[in-house]
């Protein structure tokens, strides 16, 4: 894999760049012009959230930044640090409707280059005053593949590590100074991945962040606080607030301005195990009792924040994408909250209202792009796990309610499990081999092995499954498994018994890193801690035929 120079790096990322004044049409050109207009600081947009790279892909990549007042967003990147050659796109304007987030496609990167960018605003009042820049920097991952031919060169290609992991500022544990501040994000990096799946939960929006939270041992935690923390999301602005909580972090803005990132979404970006069957009108915490105004405020906010790339005018909230690496991988990205019906007892023996889960249009979708892929390895990111018993309390008639896929029932597939159980027993059908899944939402880490000799239902290949997280939240569990998949727990690492809802204290803070090895294709994953050091460990060999 590609690595990079570490005195490099630093001399970069701690240099004192100058903006370049002017906008100009995206071409190269040698950094130059009129110098900008020297104004007082306050005259000046700030950009006080830093920048993120996002949805890299194809040779390109989604630049995101915000600035503090309406603006216009200059990005300029290089293959070079001194951004001797530069292009230079004038990009967005950050107007208030989107709270000052802009966000710029850039295309046509080479391939495995380390390519330098640095993001500054224009103010709009006078186009020369110009914020100090932000600089991040990226490696461009493989290209994809383009003819059948190039699904057989995966030995040719350079070796991929990535990684993965969620739920970040949960259960009231914020940044604490003290603590230097949501350090998983500071080992992530040092891995130096070619980018990073957020695995949902990107923000609590229905946990408030108090000043001060009594920790496991008596040990007092102290959290950086802002108005917007301090109860449940409502507000437009509270959930927006949320993401620029997160983004106060040191260690966050660090890896955004190095990783790019692949989010998803789950609950908490809106509320705990929401459905539009989600009741609230129990919680005294919420004078906002409309779930789908919520579902509205909390999605636009987790849009204008991501760094993603919009899908289309046909579907403009669609979340659930793939992207091809090359011969040796394809990601595909799935949705398991959009599209669901209400959480129930979840043991309905055939197909109803209450039984979708990815729903129709996205499971169809999932069957074909896994069936037509030619990349050796085949992710799937989910943002809940597959046969964990999941649980969201009771149902009017006293049955244990669920909130993911599985249903407590050992037996043949059910509610939710029958969207599983199609997807696969078509995988089988089809001979599509080295699928892999990855996911996080149960606040441990895990291995789980699926075994179709040890299942109720039996049409499918055996496959694995990693589970990683909290990234800076509670740490829970483990949960029992349900057999109807046959899950064999291979690992885990959790709490003892009788405790719950640990702090990062404790350690027990958990993402997960991919590799894959271009000759042999092998594939390792790695459960790694709070540290960065690996906890559990497991290499894959691709079945080639």
């Amino acid at each position: 894999m590609t690595e990079w120079n570490s005195s490099s790096r630093r001399s970069f990322l701690k240099a004192s760049v100058t903006g370049a004044a002017g906008l100009a049409l995206p071409a190269w050109s040698v950094t130059g012009g009129a110098p900008a207009i020297i104004a007082a600081e306050d005259e000046r947009p700030q950009v006080l959230q830093g920048l993120q790279f996002g949805d890299p892909a194809d040779g390109s990549v989604v630049v995101w930044s915000r600035s503090d007042r309406a603006s216009r967003m200059v990005v300029e990147w290089s293959y070079d640090e001194q951004f001797s050659r530069v292009r230079r796109i004038a990009g967005p304007h950050a107007m208030e409707i989107t709270d000052f987030t802009a966000r710029q496609d850039i295309e046509g990167l080479r391939p495995g280059r380390d390519v330098f960018v640095r993001v500054s605003f224009q103010s709009l009042t006078s186009g020369r005053i110009t914020s100090e820049p932000v600089t991040g920097r990226l490696v461009v991952p493989p290209a994809p593949v383009v003819d059948d031919e190039d699904r057989w060169r995966w030995r040719e290609q350079t070796d991929l590590r990535f990684v993965w992991g969620g739920d970040t500022a949960g259960q009231g544990w914020g940044i604490n100074p003290d603590f230097g501040g949501m350090r998983i994000y500071e080992s992530m990096r040092q891995r130096r991945p070619l980018f990073f799946i957020h695995s949902g939960d990107t923000i609590y929006a229905d946990g408030p962040i108090a000043s001060s939270v009594v920790a496991e041992g008596g040990r007092t935690w102290n959290n950086l606080v802002t108005p917007q923390v301090e109860k449940v999301a409502e507000t437009l602005d509270e959930f927006r607030g949320r993401y620029r909580y997160n983004l106060l972090d040191e260690n966050v803005r660090r890896f955004n301005a190095e990783v790019p990132q692949i989010w998803q979404w789950d609950d908490h970006e809106v509320s705990n195990n929401w459905s539009d069957s989600k009741d609230l009108s129990g919680d005294a915490r919420y004078s906002e009792k409309s779930v789908p105004l919520l579902i509205a405020r909390g999605g636009r906010a987790f849009l204008e924040y991501a760094p993603m790339r919009p899908f289309d005018a046909r579907e403009s909230q669609r979340v659930y994408r793939s992207y091809d690496y090359g011969p040796l991988l394809e990601l595909f990205v799935i949705d398991m909250r959009s599209y669901r019906g209400p959480n129930t007892a979840n043991l309905q023996a055939t197909p109803g209202d209450d039984t979708p889960f990815l729903g129709r249009e996205h499971l169809n979708w999932l069957k074909a792009r896994l069936g037509n892929s030619s990349a050796l390895w085949k992710v799937v990111a989910a943002d809940m796990p597959i046969g964990v018993n999941v649980a969201d309390g009771a149902t009017a008639t006293g049955q244990a309610r669920w909130e993911a896929v599985a249903n407590g029932d050992p037996g043949v597939p059910k509610g939710r499990e029958l969207e599983i159980a199609e997807l696969l027993g078509d995988l089988r059908r089809h001979r599509v081999h080295n699928v892999v899944w990855l996911t996080a939402d149960v606040h441990y880490c895990a291995a789980h092995y699926y075994d179709p000799a040890r299942a109720a239902f039996r049409d499918f290949d055996p496959f694995w499954e990693f589970v990683a997280g909290p990234l800076n939240a509670g740490t829970f569990g483990p949960n029992a498994l349900d057999g109807t998949f046959g899950p064999q727990l291979i690992f885990s690492k959790a709490p003892l018994p009788g405790q719950s809802n640990l702090s990062p204290y404790s350690g027990l803070q958990f993402f997960g890193e991919v590799n894959i090895a271009a000759y042999t294709g092998e594939l390792t994953v790695d459960l790694r801690d709070i540290s960065g050091a690996s906890v559990f460990n497991k290499r894959l060999q691709p079945r080639l035929f």
